[in-house]
């Protein structure tokens, strides 16, 4: 099972928690959320990106220049980022934008109340609405400094946890509608990481899709290369390079002498834009 986003023992516990197992239309049309705003064309990537816990080093990137990734998830910031990043700087962006690398900013947010893990940061459903704007604020500012410019996606990380408990399930809606609003606001356009059997779910199933975020990258372990033949939704929803599948996890892989615990996406759509 993946480490790279909660603690260890966290995602463990949500993941159990949970149980194992979107805007209607197209993302890119769906950012556009004031006629007066001109938004940066949508920098898009389509192949193979790859996420781990820390930033590699820009030698790594280098060596894993291989032809398989294109892209690269970076945990730029949130409460409940699980590792440090020694690597992640604006010359490091930069640096590795320049090989021709696409980054794709992940932001591992505020989680639900009902899940069980200790995280730093969980949201209730009095604040849910108020934190889901202070993040994505804080999201912006990280991005921003690291040289992600407006018109970049960012995504937001959501945890395993139970759909079921209503209280909780709208909080988390709550938050995540206020985040996206917040990040359109601001002119980044509103991703979400998640899982088919609870929290992407969640997004993807909601009857009411106002400020819902217009990117879904999906974790569904099943180790098919694909965006659209284990779709388990509309197939009318996140058409238009609006969808993202994690579909491998804990991959133990060494390029050019440079050995990365990773986890395989299979990627079609926006990334951040730099330079």
């Amino acid at each position: 099972m993946s480490s790279h986003r909660l603690s260890k023992k966290s995602r463990y516990i949500a993941w159990g928690t949970a149980g194992v197992a979107v805007v209607a239309g197209a993302g890119i049309a769906a950012q556009a959320s004031s006629a007066a705003t001109v938004w940066p064309a949508q920098k898009t990537y389509t192949g193979r990106a790859f996420d781990t816990c820390t930033a590699p080093s820009a030698k790594a990137m280098k060596a894993w220049q291989t032809g398989f990734y294109g892209a690269a998830a970076v945990y730029i910031g949130g409460k409940n980022r699980g590792c440090a990043q020694p690597n992640l700087t604006a010359s490091w962006v930069k640096s590795v934008n320049s090989m021709g690398w696409k980054l794709i900013p992940l932001y591992v947010g505020a989680q639900p109340p009902c899940q069980k893990s200790a995280n730093p940061e969980k949201m209730t459903g009095a604040n849910a609405a108020s934190l889901g704007a202070t993040d994505a604020k804080d999201a912006v500012a990280k991005a921003s400094a690291l040289g992600m410019k407006p018109g970049s996606a960012i995504y937001l990380d959501m945890e395993p946890y139970d759909t079921t408990d209503k209280a909780c399930n709208n909080a988390v809606l709550s938050y995540v509608r206020s985040f996206t609003k917040t990040l359109r606001a601001k002119v980044y356009r509103g991703g979400y990481y998640g899982f088919t059997s609870s929290s992407a779910k969640a997004v993807a199933t909601a009857t009411d899709k106002t400020d819902l975020p217009g990117n879904l990258w999906y974790a569904l372990w099943d180790k098919q290369n694909t965006t659209t033949a284990d779709w388990p939704w509309d197939p009318k929803q996140f058409t238009n390079h609006s969808r993202a599948h994690q579909y491998m996890v804990n991959s133990k892989e060494t390029r050019g002498g440079y050995t990365i615990t990773v986890d395989r996406n299979a990627w079609d759509a926006p990334v951040a834009i730099v330079g």
